[in-house]
């Protein structure tokens, strides 16, 4: 019997040391990174960490809760990193130890519709943040029919619908219209939670493209993806010099002005040729100091091995297929230099 045990004893030895003896394609033992919030970049963060998991040994999760969940998980120290489409504000960081904004890609909000038999719809900003407040309610309006004089509108009543949850794709559509409409942003203004006075609340994107797929007469605000992949028709928003533009790879890319060094900025409403006025960086946020909630130096390590890759050409290159747009060279090139300042114990984790 002893001799029994002794064997078993020895083979969950020789078990559990091939188990945690694996090694990721940097040489180190392998780990497990969670991540939570934003689901804007979802379908291009599901596709680039499955190539990772796949091709570096490390497996991360990550889970689409909106951004404001994912930045209070950061904040509560229970994940690794967040997702956001929203930079943290100088109030945020007061009340979190120093973070880094790495942007992982740029995309687009666009204004999803379902209109039986309308193909091609145009919108303007004062009209959309008038849509959103109310004050535009018949898909028949004047001014609905003076940007689109070749389509024959319904007189049916407009439902817009919004995020119900706390969202960097909601911060976005709002940091816009209160660009756009000075009503906007005097009577509801910006941020990840807004209290829209009409229409129906949605939780995440999918829930938001859910409704205006099965929902005649709706429009709301969605990442430009989830329009694409479900088919729901989208429109055309004029930009700050007046051209009429289609979210693409190169619209969303013509947006991408001026970026400061900590990569924090808002690129709706771009003074540029060419340019959809609902574009956006989203970002992966992390603390600069790595050691926290008894994380391991292995954690910290494969946290900026997972940035530093999804940095790489490679992988921007990639940004396309899922109707994304890549970084431009000067954000990578500054996360590159920020990812340099991140600490395990005060010691620089990148030499």
């Amino acid at each position: 019997m002893k001799k029994m045990y002794a064997f078993a004893a020895a083979l969950l030895a020789l078990t559990l040391g091939a188990c945690s003896g694996q090694k990721t394609a940097n040489g180190r033992e392998s780990v497990e990174l969670t991540g939570a919030g934003a689901t804007f970049p979802l379908p291009f963060y599901t596709m680039t960490f499955d190539n990772y998991n796949a091709a570096h040994g490390d497996k991360v999760s990550y889970g689409g809760i909106g951004s404001g969940g994912g930045v209070r998980n950061l904040k509560d120290g229970i994940v690794d990193f967040c997702g956001s489409d929203a930079f943290l504000s100088d109030e945020e960081m007061k009340e979190m130890k120093p973070v880094v904004h790495v942007p992982t890609c740029m995309g687009a909000v666009v204004l999803a519709y379902n209109l039986p038999g309308v193909e091609k719809l145009n919108l303007s900003g004062d009209v959309i943040a008038d849509i959103f407040a109310g004050k535009i309610t018949k898909w028949d309006d004047a001014r609905l029919k003076e940007l689109n004089p070749d389509v024959k509108l319904p007189s049916q009543n407009i439902m817009p619908v919004y995020r119900s949850d706390g969202s960097g794709t909601t911060f976005i559509f709002t940091d816009y219209l209160s660009k756009v409409s000075e009503n906007w942003k005097t009577n509801y203004g910006s941020g990840k939670s807004v209290n829209f006075p009409v229409g129906q609340a949605a939780k995440g994107n999918p829930g938001v493209a859910g409704i205006i797929g099965n929902t005649q007469y709706t429009i709301g605000y969605i990442g430009s993806e989830y329009a694409f992949a479900q088919k729901i028709a989208y429109a055309n928003v004029k930009n700050k010099r007046g051209e009429m533009i289609t979210p693409s790879t190169e619209s969303i890319s013509a947006a991408a002005g001026e970026i400061p060094q900590d990569t924090r900025c808002s690129i709706t409403d771009a003074d540029a040729a060419g340019a959809y006025p609902i574009s956006c960086f989203t970002w992966l946020i992390i603390y600069q100091e790595q050691n926290y909630s008894n994380r391991s130096l292995e954690q910290a390590q494969a946290t900026l091995d997972l940035l530093q890759y999804m940095l790489t050409d490679s992988v921007q290159q990639t940004t396309a297929t899922v109707h994304y747009a890549p970084l431009p060279k000067k954000a990578v090139e500054l996360s590159r230099q920020n990812l340099k300042t991140v600490t395990y114990n005060g010691q620089a984790i990148l030499k």
